[in-house]
Formats: structure tokens, C-alpha cells, sequence
């Protein structure tokens, strides 16, 4: 697919940043016909080292809180004022997605960019967890690496050149993902679905030169790639 929005983005400083499969373009797609309204005030769950946070401030104008339990805020901030923007439009905030910081019913929306996987498995946690930070008919906007096929009980041997079955089991399929979302009873599922984006945004990482793209290459080089995809999820809040 096209990414116009991405394409501004593809420079060798910015894709040092990412931390999987090309964030950016992800999150364009999964932006697409979107309903949040310009100037939202939106949580970047999982924000990594924020670009996926100043993607959402420039290209579609909402202010972002940048949350995220591993990264350091201060390098955060410096980024996002190297990238011209300051703190009416964008602030960095070490959060843990299990226990987050805010006054309930803050957010406007929620994006989630290839880290809900890690922490939204527990059927509760939508409930629990997220949505009492969320407004009444806030959105809620989630993309997640997954399988086409669970195929956790025989996992094919080009997946295990990379990772370990612990490592896989953050990954499952599209009925899977349904199941989950469908016991929350504070939101309305809109849409959960196999993306378009694959091939693309796995070999923009897989061009990095961290030790983790690296350890990536060789099941992918292997074919692993046959087997994954990558899921989107469409939420509103009750």
C-alpha cells in the first residue's frame, strides 16, 4: 500500500528509532478514515522513544501524551523539541500501561502501536485498566503484530530461529483477538482485522543494525514471515 504520511518520515536519524516493524506506516493504515477529531487530546500507549508521538501531533493534530514504561522522558522531550514541537502539543510521560497516571476520562483517544500485545491479553484489562482513563464515546485505535493461524501447540521452525515460544505467545491470530475485545463490556468493537501493511514495514526494520532486527533476520529470512501478520482493532467507549 501507499504510505504519503510515512514517507516523510524514512530518513536514516528517525528509523534508528523504531523498534519493530516500521511504526509509522502501521500507524498510518490504521489511522485510515479515522473518526478522532483534529486537536483530540490522544495517550500514545506504548509510545517507545516517540515517534509514533510526533507522527500523530504533525500529521494529524491532536495533543499527545507519550506514554511508555521503558523509555526516558527526558530523551523524549529533547527529541520531540528537535522535531519542533513543545509541550502544549506533546509531553513525555513514564507510565505503565497496568497502572496509568491520568484523571479518569481524560483522554479523548487512545493509539496503541505495536505494544498492546504485551499487555492487553488479560480480558480485563480493557475494562480494568483503560478505559476509565477514556471519555464517553472515546475511540480506542490498536495495532498489534499477530499469526495468521495460532499454531502455538506446533510452532514452525522458522519462527524458533528468533524467538522462543514465550516470546510467540504475545502473537495470535485474528479470532483470537475478537474473543478477547468481545468480553469487554465497556466499549462498542467496531473492527478487528488482518492489515494490509506486512512485507513493507518488516523490511524497513529489519534494515537496522540493532542487535534485535538482527536476531529478527533470521527467521525471516527463513520464510517466517508466511506466518505472522498484523491485526487492527477499532474500539468506542460506551
Amino acid at each position: 500500500m501507499n504510505y504519503p504520511l510515512s514517507d516523510k518520515y524514512m530518513t536514516d536519524d528517525l528509523m534508528a528509532k523504531i523498534m519493530g516493524p516500521n511504526p509509522i506506516k502501521l500507524e498510518e493504515e490504521l489511522l485510515t478514515d479515522h473518526q478522532i477529531p483534529k486537536g483530540a487530546t490522544v495517550c500514545d500507549l506504548g509510545s517507545g522513544q516517540g515517534l509514533t508521538s510526533v507522527f500523530l501531533v504533525k500529521e494529524y493534530g491532536f495533543k499527545v501524551y507519550a506514554a511508555d514504561l521503558w523509555s526516558d522522558p527526558g530523551e523524549n522531550r529533547r527529541f520531540f523539541a528537535a522535531m519542533g514541537l513543545n509541550e502544549e502539543q506533546i509531553i513525555p510521560v513514564k507510565a505503565d500501561a497496568e497502572n496509568l497516571p491520568f484523571e479518569k476520562g481524560f483522554f479523548d483517544a487512545v493509539v496503541s502501536t505495536d505494544s498492546y500485545n504485551y499487555f492487553g491479553r488479560d480480558p480485563n484489562y480493557l475494562d480494568d485498566k483503560l478505559l476509565p482513563f477514556v471519555k464517553s464515546k472515546g475511540l480506542i485505535y490498536i495495532t498489534v503484530p499477530g499469526m495468521k493461524k495460532d499454531c502455538h501447540d506446533h510452532l514452525p521452525s522458522e519462527l524458533l530461529l528468533s524467538w522462543t515460544p514465550e516470546q510467540l505467545d504475545y502473537l495470535h491470530d485474528v479470532s483470537y483477538w475478537k474473543n478477547i475485545v468481545a468480553q469487554c463490556k465497556g466499549a462498542e468493537v467496531i473492527e478487528v482485522s488482518e492489515m494490509a501493511s506486512d512485507d513493507e514495514v518488516w523490511a524497513d526494520w529489519l534494515k537496522q543494525e540493532n542487535k534485535f532486527a538482527v536476531n529478527d533476520r533470521r527467521s525471516m529470512e527463513a520464510g517466517g514471515g508466511k506466518y505472522l501478520n498484523f491485526i487492527k482493532i477499532v474500539l468506542r467507549k460506551r
